[in-house]
């Protein structure tokens, strides 16, 4: 069985105010309804546990039934770190019918079927499936202020994203084994590499950004073809 994991329990910080992002207004429907959609109705997809902020729980309750959300198995509160909002997820997951947990932000309304399903294959075949996208523009590296330190090979560079599907196994281990507060841990797939484990990526062919301030609505609407 395939669990997905959709983290929506952040701060939101970045979009000032006290909005929560996972709730505001894109189109038709909140930010997180899209990606709850996709998964929900994801043949490859058995089970959804959704991680909110406590004082959210209630409306993510509601969210699940107007939008007729059959796979939701549990709503659940987030922790203070992502990786204590994915510890919870991973706990609220079936342990004796979980093989393979997708973990995706709630943030990320374009994610599409076809990479679900590429990350969640590449997690069967080889215990990972991390999306990503290699990088085409230069990248330079600087050390202090804005003075370029050095040029990075971009060829071998990509930038990472989700949904992350891993063996239900690794993850939990993975995330049991770092500190919270740990820098090196900026999403679960650091979580695993640290645990030695390789971390096989699947390359995203489409936009899949993540709405963290005001203009991503704007980004993600045109791509979603909605208004805002």
């Amino acid at each position: 069985m395939t669990t997905a994991i959709i983290v929506a329990a952040g701060k939101s910080e970045r979009m000032g105010g006290k909005a929560d992002k996972a709730f505001l207004s894109l189109g038709p429907k909140p930010v997180l309804a899209y990606s709850l959609m996709t998964l929900d109705q994801h043949a490859g997809v058995d089970d959804i546990v959704l991680v909110v902020r406590r004082e959210q729980q209630l409306a993510a309750q509601g969210l699940v039934q107007m939008f007729g959300c059959r796979k939701v198995r549990k709503i659940v509160p987030g922790g203070t770190t992502r990786l204590a909002s994915v510890r919870n997820g991973l706990a609220a997951c079936d342990p004796d019918e979980t093989r393979v947990v997708l973990v995706h932000d709630g943030a990320r309304p374009c994610v599409t079927h076809q990479i679900v399903e590429d990350c969640i294959a590449s997690a069967r075949k080889n215990g990972s499936g991390v999306a990503a996208t290699k990088l085409v523009d230069s990248v330079k590296r600087v050390d202090k202020g804005c003075i370029v330190s050095a040029s990075l090979d971009r060829d071998k560079i990509w930038t990472v994203q989700t949904p992350q599907a891993f063996r239900f196994d690794l993850l939990r281990r993975a995330v049991a084994a770092v500190d919270d507060k740990d820098p090196r841990v900026t999403d679960d797939a650091s979580a695993v590499e640290l645990l030695g484990e390789p971390v096989r990526l699947v390359q995203s062919l489409t936009p899949n950004p993540k709405v963290t301030v005001p203009e991503d609505l704007v980004t993600a609407a045109r791509l979603l073809g909605v208004s805002v």
